[in-house]
């Protein structure tokens, strides 16, 4: 599915809680002097404004992003720095997508594939991202994510987040962490769902659980006074970093 675009939900609170988990992963990652690799199956385009009429129209970073940023008590957990950095460095109402937040955590010598498969999406990435250690793939994610692992360097992470416009999505999403997982079975994945009121993600989880994978983590929260949409944001994470848990699990009380 190419209709989905991510610009109408940028900053929203399930954005917030994936993208603040991934920092705290990328950080326990990069603590290591080894290099590492980071795969992206569905990038999008790496930096989105919130002022865009877009991301008015829906005004859902108000919610998530915008409101968080406001508590003086989280400002210090790397996510929100990073938010800052963009912001001054790049520009004032920009939001930096997972792509971007691996760029600028990750180090010269990591190595990183981002792929999309939206033409638009695809294009915008291209503009932003031609990094030296970074490789841009205008392909379906995952049989790119197939085709790539294991990759070189061996040791590193991929980021699974489609955007679950059908139903259907769940399975497959979990169809391929468990093959990605025989081929790669040292990889740290990440993957992100969203929760409906019709449950599909319990299908998926179910199925995650009894793989009996490595180091499995799951966090999820759930959004107050939602009538329709997504109702709750999950991560799944294998083969989590050492000692990165209690940071994840905080992560959630701020919602």
């Amino acid at each position: 599915m190419l209709s989905y675009q991510h610009i109408y939900h940028a900053g929203n609170a399930a954005d917030v809680h994936k993208h603040a988990a991934l920092c705290v992963v990328l950080k326990h990652l990069t603590q290591k002097d080894k290099p590492l690799t980071y795969l992206e199956t569905h990038a999008g385009r790496g930096v989105y404004d919130l002022t865009s009429a877009e991301a008015m129209k829906t005004g859902e970073a108000a919610k998530g992003y915008l409101k968080l940023s406001k508590n003086k008590k989280l400002q210090d957990h790397p996510y929100f720095e990073l938010q800052r950095r963009v912001q001054t460095e790049v520009g004032k109402n920009l939001y930096a997508g997972s792509p971007f937040i691996a760029e600028a955590l990750l180090r010269p010598t990591d190595t990183l594939h981002l792929m999309e498969l939206h033409p638009r999406e695809y294009q915008a990435l291209y503009r932003l991202m031609r990094y030296p250690n970074t490789h841009l793939h205008h392909r379906d994610g995952y049989e790119g994510g197939l085709a790539l692992c294991p990759p070189q360097p061996r040791r590193g992470i991929l980021v699974i987040d489609p955007s679950y416009e059908v139903k259907t999505e769940y399975d497959k999403a979990a169809d391929f962490l468990l093959k990605l997982h025989k081929k790669w079975a040292e990889g740290t994945l990440f993957l992100w769902y969203p929760i409906l009121k019709e449950n599909y993600h319990l299908s998926m989880v179910s199925k995650l659980k009894e793989a009996n994978l490595p180091k499995f983590y799951q966090s999820e929260i759930r959004f107050s006074n939602v009538r329709e949409g997504m109702s709750g944001s999950g991560i799944i994470i294998i083969n989590t970093p050492y000692q990165s848990e209690e940071e994840l699990n905080r992560i959630a009380e701020w919602f």
